[in-house]
């Protein structure tokens, strides 16, 4: 049975045929068929060896390896999986290690609580927001003490008739109490209600002012420890990114953040608020009977004692609820990302297990605390309860011994039943105080990363720099772990001006790391000169600002396709427009390339093509002397691939460019060809020189293209040499 198979170009039926018809003609079908060498099974192995060897040198090989498992098939990625399992143990462990999150106990030196409020205001701020909540709690003592004071002189003036005349007793007795200041005994009801009201006020400007002043502070600090962490993420090393999952960066700005937002003020406000009433309470207490302060001193040691030993295990359990819920967030964000690839697998099941499991391993963390926190409750609640009975047993069978009149033994049990309330909710409220900093504690752990290496004395290289486009490296040598052995090893060649040089080599071989070398995304040892500058003599923004690149997965932002093209809004309408018509960046309807585009996450609502083609045009709009292509073309089409080199050659003639190959006839017209395997330069010439030699690295990779597209090949290389050199054929 023949099958016919339909070739479609921008929604159309291009060409229809059987297999062998459409093969053999001329045609882009038959241009797609060649454009992919093929690869032979020694091949196959030795990718697979090269990039397993090489992953052990970074995290960033990892995606060579699977794109080396991705030319095998099924079965044979299978197999070689199955190998890597087989790998020594203790390896594994180490690279595991380095991939798992890490406690944030003992990385943040210093008090928690200062370092919240510091990041919010300044020392004479945080003193104020202090003195208030003392004046606060001062003005509500004082409501309390007054009710207590009024009641006592109601009862020393009660005998007294209501005519102004007293008997002798009562006389007595009023001259034998003690004297109050101001002569409270002949102040009359009105003088007591004004000062009482007058209380009252004090206490709800000072209480209003002090919170409003608290919130602003806890505001001004959640916002600045964002933005300090954010700057920090910011500038950090790229090796930060290769270790540490998108979701363990985005439960920090969002879980933790969130925490200091909004649940770590009410519980400071609450805690501070029941401490001092707390305190306010067992000194009136104490003011009535000072050897009240024998019991209060037991309860409070035995309090401590219990806080102390519950913060111990909590203090953990928050890091361990923390730490269980960044796989939660990497998990469900991959999901999102291939969730067409999962959908066409069917493997929802698969990816929702998976989720279950991560999620509850964080509600088991996250129970845990809860139950700690209640049993913490519970055992506050039990020892105020045996507060309140010895204290109310005290007092009424002790209280007329003493000589305590009715108000002061009223006034004590009554505080004693709100002091109970006071400690054990104040005292669970500290507690939640202090897990709710470990938040802090995660956030300013991401504040402590050790950024990008910028020189100490940054040299300012010249306006127009650079203006040629020479670029040589001199010993240079590459490592993305500090720690670790080196990616690109003693690399030295010249690259002159205006030269257009490939890059090619095995997955793994080093191609895109010499981008990385270029862009100082990771440690740089030996030297990279840019027109004779050095580039690890400029700052980072200088350097990377002058070269332009364009990915191999390009990169959109959500926004207008003018914030695409010019983010800072350094150009003209014009200029950019011009830049899209140069690309041919168009569709039927000619909405794409409007510069008030809508562009989604990621220009999800661009093809591939046309994200490149994107890419393009903004480093076109730059027109940097220097463009790196990082295996540009490897995900277009040929009729696009051939747009993109076709508009490179005509707009960077004048520019070095840099392209690393994915596929051979992309570079084989270029003036020099750099052939890398396992971190180091094999082989530096003109392609044409190169393939003159059969034994060379580079005649074996033209020659594994097959046959056809070898042939193709050597004749590009040779019209290009010949025409460089004004030969005749």
């Amino acid at each position: 049975m023949q099958l016919n198979k339909h070739f479609c170009t921008q929604g159309r039926v291009e060409n229809e045929g059987s297999f062998r018809e459409l093969s053999e003609s001329d045609n882009l079908y038959a241009k797609l068929l060649t454009s992919e060498p093929e690869i032979s099974e020694e091949e196959k192995q030795k990718i697979t060896e090269v990039a397993r060897r090489d992953r052990k040198m970074s995290v960033k090989s990892i995606k060579s390896l699977a794109s080396a498992l991705s030319e095998l098939s099924i079965p044979e990625a299978i197999l070689a999986e199955q190998d890597e399992d087989n790998e020594k143990e203790d390896e594994r462990e180490i690279n595991m290690k380095d991939m798992q999150e890490d406690s944030s106990k003992g990385k943040v030196q210093g008090n928690l609580m200062m370092k919240y409020f510091f990041a919010g205001g300044n020392c004479l701020f945080v003193m104020v927001v202090l003195i208030l909540y003392l004046l606060a709690q001062g003005a509500g003592m004082a409501v309390d003490y007054f009710v207590s004071f009024w009641v006592k002189i109601e009862e020393i003036k009660a005998p007294v008739s209501l005519n102004g005349t007293a008997s002798n007793d009562t006389v007595e007795e009023v001259v034998s109490k003690p004297t109050y200041p101001f002569d409270a005994l002949y102040w009359n009801t009105e003088t007591f209600l004004y000062i009482y009201g007058g209380l009252i006020a004090s206490l709800f400007i000072l209480g209003l002012t002090r919170s409003m002043l608290f919130y602003k502070l806890a505001m001004r600090s959640s916002q600045k420890l964002h933005d300090t962490i954010f700057a920090s993420v910011v500038r950090a090393r790229m090796r930060f990114f290769d270790t540490n999952p998108g979701g363990r960066i985005l439960n920090r700005f969002s879980k933790d953040i969130g925490s200091v937002d909004e649940l770590l003020p009410k519980a400071i406000l609450d805690a501070s608020q029941l401490i001092l009433s707390a305190l306010g309470s067992i000194i009136l207490i104490t003011v009535v009977n000072p050897m009240f302060l024998i019991m209060v001193a037991i309860i409070g040691i035995i309090s401590m004692v219990l806080r102390r030993i519950f913060l111990k295990t909590s203090k953990n359990v928050k890091r361990l609820e923390g730490i269980m819920r960044s796989p939660v967030f990497t998990h469900l964000n991959a999901t999102l990302n291939g969730l067409t690839t999962i959908r066409a697998f069917g493997a929802q099941h698969i990816l929702r297990d998976e989720f279950d499991k991560h999620q509850d391993a964080h509600t088991s963390a996250w129970f845990m605390y809860i139950a700690a926190s209640s049993a913490f409750g519970f055992y506050m609640d039990l020892l105020c309860f045996v507060f309140i009975a010895l204290i109310t047993f005290s007092f009424l069978t002790f209280g007329e011994g003493i000589g305590l009149s009715g108000g002061e033994v009223g006034l004590a049990i009554t505080q004693a039943i709100s002091l109970s309330m006071m400690v054990q909710w104040g005292l669970r409220q500290s507690a939640e105080v202090a897990n709710q900093l470990m938040s802090v504690e995660r956030v300013l752990e991401y504040k402590e990363l050790p950024p990008e290496k910028e020189p100490l004395n940054p040299k300012k290289p010249p306006t127009n720099w650079p203006d040629h486009g020479e670029i040589t490296f001199e010993d240079m040598g590459l490592k993305y772990d500090e720690n670790g052995s080196l990616v690109l090893k003693n690399l030295n060649l010249q690259i002159k001006p205006n030269e257009k040089v490939g890059i090619v080599g095995r997955t793994g071989a080093g191609k895109s790391s010499l981008i990385s070398a270029l862009f100082r995304l990771a440690n740089v040892e030996g030297g990279i000169k840019i027109d004779e500058v050095n580039t690890q003599d400029i700052d980072l923004e200088t350097l990377r600002s002058s070269i332009s690149i364009i990915p191999q997965d390009p990169v959109l932002f959500s926004g207008t396709l003018r914030y695409n093209l010019d983010p800072f809004d350094q150009y003209t309408d014009e200029t950019l427009y011009k830049a899209i018509e140069e690309v041919e960046l168009k569709d039927p309807a000619n909405i794409i390339n409007r510069l008030e585009n809508r562009v989604m996450d990621r220009g999800a609502n661009y093809s591939v093509g046309q994200r490149q083609l994107i890419c393009l045009a903004r480093a076109i709009i730059r027109n940097n002397k220097i463009l790196m292509l990082d295996e540009a073309t490897a995900n277009v089409d040929p009729q696009t691939d051939a747009l993109i080199q076709k508009t490179i050659r005509r707009k960077f003639a004048d520019c070095t460019v840099l392209t690393v190959a994915h596929r051979l006839n992309t570079i084989m017209d270029s003036d020099k060809v750099l052939v890398m395997d396992f971190g180091t330069m094999k082989e530096f010439d003109h392609p044409y020189i190169l393939l003159q030699n059969p034994n060379s690295v580079f005649s074996n990779m033209v020659l594994e293209t097959g046959r056809a597209m070898s042939e193709q090949l050597r004749k590009i290389a040779k019209d290009r040499y010949l025409r460089d050199n004004s030969l005749p054929e």
